[in-house]
C-alpha cells in the first residue's frame, strides 16, 4: 500500500489555504464557492475535499494559521531582556502583518465569522487570549525591571495595545493609501509614552 507523503500533503494544504485566502479576501467567506477555491488552487473538488471536508474547515484552518503565526511571533520576543523594547517590536510586527490589504481583509472576515461560527469563534477567542496574556507577561516583566509604569493594570494595558495594532487593519481596508510602515515611528512613540514610568508629582 502506498504511503502518503506528508511533505506533499502539507504543500497541498498550503496551496489550498493560499487560494482560499485570495478568494475570501476578494468575495468574502459566504460569497465564495468551493468551485472558486478549486479553480484558484488548480485542483478538482475531490482533491480539495480530501484535505478539507468543507468550506467551514478551510475557514477554521485559516483561523488556526493566524493563531500559529502569533505564537511564533511571541516565541521570538518572549525571552527578550528589554521587555518594553519587545512589546514595541511585537506591536510593530502585528501592525506590519495588517499592512497587506489581503491579510487585512481576511482578518476582518475572520473576526466577522467568529460572531457566527462557534468553532471559528473559539479559535478567535483563544488567539486573542493568547496575545493578551503574552503582552501582560511582558508588561509585568517590564514593571519588575523598572521599564514599564507599575501603576498600569497589565491586563487592561494589553487590551489597549491590541486595540492599537488592530486599528491598523481597519485603516488599510478603509483608508486608501495607508502605509503601515510610515506610521511605525508614531506607534513606537505612542507605546513608549503610554508604558514608560511616569515621574512622581511633587508633594
Amino acid at each position: 500500500m502506498r504511503t502518503a507523503d506528508p511533505y506533499k500533503a502539507q504543500h497541498r494544504r498550503r496551496q489550498i489555504l493560499g487560494a482560499a485566502v485570495e478568494c475570501f479576501a476578494r468575495h468574502g467567506f459566504h460569497a465564495t464557492s468551493t468551485a472558486q477555491i478549486c479553480a484558484a488552487a488548480g485542483m478538482s473538488p475531490g482533491n480539495l475535499f480530501h484535505y478539507f471536508p468543507s468550506k467551514a474547515a478551510i475557514i477554521a484552518a485559516i483561523a488556526e494559521q493566524e493563531q500559529d503565526n502569533m505564537l511564533r511571533l511571541f516565541e521570538r520576543w518572549s525571552a527578550a531582556e528589554d521587555a518594553l523594547g519587545a512589546i514595541e517590536e511585537l506591536a510593530l510586527a502585528m501592525m506590519a502583518l495588517s499592512s497587506d490589504p489581503l491579510q487585512a481583509r481576511i482578518s476582518i472576515e475572520v473576526a466577522a465569522e467568529a460572531t457566527r461560527n462557534p468553532q471559528v469563534g473559539a479559535l478567535f477567542a483563544a488567539n486573542e487570549a493568547q496575545v493578551k496574556a503574552g503582552l501582560a507577561v511582558l508588561l509585568e516583566r517590564g514593571m519588575a525591571a523598572g521599564q514599564v509604569d507599575p501603576q498600569l493594570d497589565p491586563g487592561k494595558a494589553a487590551v489597549w495595545l491590541v486595540a492599537l495594532t488592530e486599528g491598523a487593519i481597519a485603516r488599510v481596508v478603509l483608508e486608501p493609501g495607508f502605509k503601515a510602515r510610515e506610521h511605525q515611528p508614531m506607534l513606537r512613540q505612542i507605546i513608549r509614552r503610554f508604558l514608560r514610568p511616569q515621574p512622581l508629582e511633587p508633594g
